[in-house]
């Protein structure tokens, strides 16, 4: 994919909340995606221990709707931007960019294991590559970082509104009958209720959507792999 990057990765912390602010302005998150049109998902997970650099980014494609695999592509690389929740981004952000600007297929969706708009600042992870993608992109998160909301019902595809600052961020979204929601928001080029189809049409068995679920269990393989010991030479 060809990317152009909106701005330096090498910013300090006064000049990322300074580009959240800016940047969030771009955002469009009252655009319809029709459900029916996506073929190809992206799902991006990154892990890493916070008191070490070392990140572990994985990107997986899978065709939509049936979420066969198409492709894993993951990158090893060294934080530049410390751990300070509501600027993961800016931590996250540069190994996934650098690995889409490998992969030749450019999806129709980007799915992220974080946040969209239900962010301090309305720009989590979802939103700053949604934009910088110019991908239609949904957080998807196991945990809220702001807003408040109702249990929802114990059904499956039960919704209740997450809301921060008096307005509608996200949902919490029932995956599973009886199982703990998922905190879904938007992040770019697509509203909610869309995002919601989408993220419950990639949940056809688990909590966590397939393709983050993918993401997540290749990316901790990886950092599992990377911590093992080599074996003796002979």
């Amino acid at each position: 994919m060809n990317i152009r990057l909106k701005h330096s990765w090498d910013v300090s912390t006064e000049e990322a909340r300074e580009l959240q602010s800016r940047m969030k302005t771009e955002i469009d998150v009252s655009s319809r995606l029709d459900v029916s049109s996506v073929h190809v998902v992206a799902a991006a997970d990154i892990s890493f221990n916070k008191f070490e650099k070392t990140l572990y980014s994985t990107v997986v494609l899978v065709h939509f709707p049936d979420l066969t695999v198409i492709s894993i592509h993951f990158l090893k690389s060294v934080a530049k931007f410390p751990y300070i929740p509501g600027y993961l981004s800016f931590r996250e952000g540069p190994p996934v960019i650098e690995i889409f600007g490998q992969i030749k297929m450019k999806p129709d969706v980007l799915l992220c294991d974080g946040q969209g708009i239900a962010h301090p600042r309305q720009f989590g992870l979802a939103s700053h590559l949604g934009l910088l993608l110019d991908l239609p992109s949904v957080g998807c998160a196991k945990s809220v970082l702001v807003g408040e909301f109702r249990e929802p019902a114990r059904a499956r595809g039960s919704v209740s509104p997450l809301i921060y600052n008096g307005k509608i961020v996200g949902e919490a979204l029932r995956t599973r009958a009886g199982v703990k929601p998922v905190f879904v928001s938007p992040g770019h080029k697509i509203n909610i209720s869309d995002a919601r189809e989408l993220i419950l049409t990639c949940s056809p068995r688990y909590r966590i959507p397939e393709p983050i679920r993918l993401a997540h269990k290749r990316v901790n393989e990886m950092r599992r792999e990377d911590k093992e010991p080599s074996p003796p030479e002979n």
